[in-house]
């Protein structure tokens, strides 16, 4: 009732003086308050759209000439909702610490995404002026945490996580399928579109060696060291690709180092970064036939390791934990157990990784 009561002078002062204000400035934030009164303030059924610009938070001088006091109050009432903050755009929040402390608290296993990835983000957040997008191929067996550390960083470089609007999660085979209809899937426009709407973006291509070379290609001037690309600067988007390319040979590697009796986190990525270009380049598909390679539009090949017994017991205690359970040793090991391993003979690198524990515990549940 007290907002209405608040927007109450607001509406008269616009019905009194319609021809002395630029309505269609105010116009163009009408339906975003609607939507946002609706939503949120009378709770209809409703689901906002990361594509509808219906949906983006006003920004810039709307109402010029418009009374000071109507205007303070109004964004006065607004900002209490939590819809503005100082930073400028609260739909981005660049939480590095945030960041720093998930990596190292929630992910196992993987010592250089831990640190490639940090480095990476916190280097493109802070370089304001950078020379082109940042853009990252994450590489590695399924269940190692690619999807897991991609969805890490979009929870603390966005408000809304992977729903915010200015966040796109691409699936090669759901979004793409058809190599014969490329044309008509408008990748390029949608990119371009999410860039025009937001000041930093972040796009995520999860199984991207399925991606067809054309696709990529396509956008691969948006990942460029351009200024612009017709009119349009791309150089505070993230690019994040995710691929199966490589899991064999990052799995070579650490189990050479078991071999040989070394650490697994004395594993660099001068002994793997070299290599994973080099099949990159080799595979069939996209990426291999893509100028995203040839040009070396790519800042980090980022390495995730097998995961061995001890990691899938953190992970099934992490899986306890989002439910409110506490699990003892027991019962963690009893998990890990039921996991496949291999080489077959060691049983050393889980073959599903952490992937499918959040099912598999339902077999342990009382």
């Amino acid at each position: 009732m007290s907002a209405c009561w608040l927007l109450l002078p607001l509406i008269c002062a616009l019905s009194a003086e319609a021809d002395i204000f630029p309505l269609d400035s105010i116009s163009n934030v009408s339906t975003y308050y609607f939507n946002y009164f609706y939503c949120n303030i009378w709770e209809g059924e409703c689901q906002p759209h990361q594509d509808d610009a219906s949906q983006q938070v006003p920004v810039g001088d709307l109402w010029p000439g418009f009374p000071q006091d109507y205007t303070g109050l109004l964004h006065q009432w607004y900002c209490s909702l939590g819809q503005c903050c100082e930073s400028g755009d609260c739909r981005i929040t660049n939480n590095i610490t945030g960041l720093a402390k998930d990596l190292q608290t929630k992910l196992h296993g993987q010592h250089l995404v831990q640190s490639v990835v940090l480095k990476a983000v916190q280097g493109f957040i802070n370089s304001p002026e950078s020379n082109k997008p940042l853009t990252l191929s994450f590489h590695g067996w399924t269940g190692t945490g690619k999807n897991f550390v991609a969805r890490l960083v979009a929870d603390n470089l966005y408000r809304d996580g992977v729903k915010s609007e200015c966040v796109r999660l691409f699936i090669a085979p759901f979004h793409f399928p058809h190599a014969r209809l490329l044309d008509t899937y408008k990748l390029r426009e949608a990119i371009r579109d999410l860039v025009l709407r937001c000041p930093q973006t972040l796009f995520i291509f999860d199984e991207a060696e399925k991606l067809h070379p054309g696709l990529i290609d396509a956008i691969k001037p948006y990942m460029d060291h351009y200024d612009n690309v017709d009119g349009v600067s791309y150089r505070r988007a993230i690019f994040i690709f995710l691929s199966n390319i490589g899991g064999a040979t990052i799995n070579d590697v650490a189990l050479d180092f078991w071999h040989s009796g070394q650490n697994r986190e004395d594993i660099g990525m001068e002994d793997l970064e070299h290599r994973l270009r080099a099949e990159t380049l080799e595979t069939q598909g996209g990426f291999a036939q893509s100028e995203l390679m040839s040009d070396h539009l790519i800042d980090f090949f980022v390495p995730f390791l097998p995961l061995e017994y001890r990691h899938v017991k953190l992970c099934a205690r992490d899986a306890y934990a989002a439910r409110g359970l506490e699990a003892d040793e027991a019962t963690l090991d009893e998990v890990a157990k039921a996991m496949l391993y291999v080489p077959k003979e060691e049983r050393l690198f889980s073959a599903q990784g952490c992937k499918s524990i959040p099912q598999r515990i339902n077999f342990f549940l009382p």
